[in-house]
């Protein structure tokens, strides 16, 4: 029997036979792989194996690479998991060109976005159950309430702070956060503190007494920069405002500039004895703040 080989491929000649359709050109079927070529159910390619090499759609017999559930000829992605037919290395699909105007192909990522659609339901969800308990939890800090009492159970005199006025709103947060920075919450500051500095960018006016609450909350948040440009501000305006020169020397001090925190202990020395006397709505608002910078300037 002749060994030699056909002109077009690598196959010996004996190991090939030849068909004939009469409706189309010759189709060379391996004697190794006995059975025939079938048609694609989903673009009509004359396909064999597992996968369609022209679509990369599933044929039969055809199992998901990822979670190996049995799919239908002609699937295209995998009906329990989302998976691409052929993903993971397992099927034949045609790399498929990268759309006109596209920088690079999805990420492989991308793959898996159908079997996350319900841990996404479920985070949302979740956002959402964290956010109406921290709204009931502003129960606490109803106007006179002691800041110190304990805060209640949610649902027990729920307060909704979006039925309140920007200032209100502004100031309950203030409250709110640094009651959680001095109880060492930092978890809680981090959480209420997007939300205090929000209500104070709303506020439809800003004065020294705003700009100061501003700076603490990024001093506590360790935001430090941010922090500064409040104090900055503050004296720009008024280069004697002791909450100015307060804030200027807690985040200079914070920072690590103790030649900067020791010239603004000095300023605020000196001005303490006559803007005190000047008894300003944000002075007595933060009376203890003020008495414990004073206290620390003349170290």
């Amino acid at each position: 029997m002749s060994k030699e080989r056909c002109t077009e491929c690598t196959v010996p000649r004996t190991a090939r036979i030849r068909s004939r359709s009469s409706a189309g050109p010759l189709t060379l079927v391996s004697m190794a792989n006995p059975s025939a070529p079938i048609t694609c159910p989903n673009c009509g390619a004359s396909a064999s194996g597992k996968f369609c090499s022209e679509c990369g759609a599933a044929l039969k017999g055809a199992k998901c690479a990822q979670c190996q559930a049995e799919l239908a000829p002609g699937a295209k992605f995998c009906h329990r998991c989302g998976t691409p037919t052929g993903a993971g290395g397992g099927g034949r699909a045609r790399k498929s060109a990268p759309a006109k105007g596209a920088d690079a192909p999805a990420s492989p990522a991308a793959s898996g976005v159908a079997a996350a659609a319900p841990w996404a339901v479920a985070g949302i969800a979740f956002v959402a159950l964290i956010v109406l308990i921290a709204s009931r939890r502003f129960s606490s800090d109803q106007p006179g309430a002691d800041a110190s009492a304990p805060v209640p159970l949610a649902g027990a005199g729920a307060v909704d702070i979006s039925s309140m006025s920007p200032n209100e709103r502004a100031q309950r947060l203030f409250n709110r956060v640094m009651r959680l920075d001095e109880q060492g919450k930092s978890d809680s500051v981090a959480f209420f503190a997007p939300m205090a500095m929000n209500a104070y960018a709303e506020l439809p006016a800003q004065d020294a007494d705003t700009h100061y609450d501003l700076g603490r909350i990024y001093e506590v948040t360790k935001a430090y920069t941010f922090a500064k440009a409040q104090a900055d501000t503050i004296l720009a305006a008024q280069p004697t405002n002791l909450l100015g020169l307060a804030l200027a020397m807690r985040v200079a001090r914070d920072m690590g500039d103790t030649q900067q925190a020791a010239a603004y202990a000095k300023r605020l020395r000196a001005a303490a004895p006559a803007e005190r006397k000047k008894n300003l709505p944000g002075y007595e608002a933060h009376a203890p703040d003020l008495d414990a910078a004073l206290k620390e300037a003349a170290k």
